[in-house]
């Protein structure tokens, strides 16, 4: 069947179409502005070693439902995080295997992002080869408002699609970003109307997924060997975020956005 997406029962938290020849869609589709729950962060990391086997997809779109495209980590994942050690291994496990699917995926990823990007949806947003935003996006890494350091992807790709100024900016101060400014600095490929993103995602794809296939594959692999040299970078900075997280002042950033006011800070260690 041409819409079968049985391959894809293992990941119930995300939603998958095959909108035409050889194109994946996955959409975050979710509560809270598609926050990324306990499951949906296990299964968005594993996901692309699916597509990765997957003889049907030759190219994947990422996307999120609604009015944006995730607002990042949920409440509930964040708290277990902060709150159980084991919870804290597996999603910094989960953390690092997020972005090392995405950059191993043998096949291209799209992203369609509207609305706003936080979090774990960013960061596979940010590292599909090929990021499509629509002009009033709102591009957020907030961990150092969270009380932790910027880890998930941001010291792998960060520095090399903006450069160091803009990237130690925007991750110490976490300023919000709209796609126009994001496409301008270079953290992302395209920049569009919001009405448009998904529509040109399908057509990013469909190009794509009708070229050569070994060439565009091989291309990615060697292109992404700049990430791949930037591992040790990324894996001290996971390991600083997730050390963070069993500090005091995490749980303040916590319960600072779940009571939507100004966190205050322990100060310097």
């Amino acid at each position: 069947m041409p819409d079968d997406v049985s391959a894809y029962d293992d990941f119930p938290a995300l939603r998958f179409e095959r909108p035409s020849d050889g194109v994946l869609r996955i959409t975050l589709d979710g509560p809270g502005l598609n926050a990324v729950g306990p499951d949906a962060h296990a299964q968005l990391a594993d996901v692309w070693r699916a597509v990765d086997r997957d003889e049907r997809a030759r190219v994947a779109i990422l996307q999120g439902a609604g009015k944006g495209f995730s607002a990042g980590g949920s409440f509930e994942l964040v708290d277990s995080v902060i709150t159980d050690e084991a919870a804290r291994l597996r999603t910094m496990r989960e953390a690092r295997d997020l972005v090392v699917n995405v950059i191993d995926c043998s096949k291209p990823i799209v992203s369609a992002v509207h609305g706003p990007a936080v979090g774990a949806g960013l960061v596979a947003a940010l590292l599909a080869d090929v990021s499509i935003v629509g002009r009033t996006a709102r591009i957020i890494d907030g961990h150092t408002r969270l009380g932790v350091a910027a880890g998930d992807h941001a010291a792998i790709c960060w520095p090399l699609l903006c450069g160091m100024a803009k990237a130690k900016y925007l991750l110490l101060t976490c300023d919000p970003l709209t796609g126009e400014e994001a496409e301008r600095i270079g953290l992302v490929s395209l920049c569009v109307d919001d009405d448009q993103v998904h529509g040109r995602a399908l057509e990013v794809a469909e190009q794509l997924a009708a070229g050569a296939q070994a060439a565009i594959r091989w291309t990615k692999h060697t292109l992404n060997h700049w990430y791949r040299a930037q591992l040790p970078t990324f894996d001290a900075s996971l390991a600083y975020e997730f050390l963070g997280f069993g500090m005091a002042d995490a749980r303040e950033g916590l319960a600072s956005h779940q009571e939507k006011r100004a966190p205050r800070f322990s100060g310097p260690v």
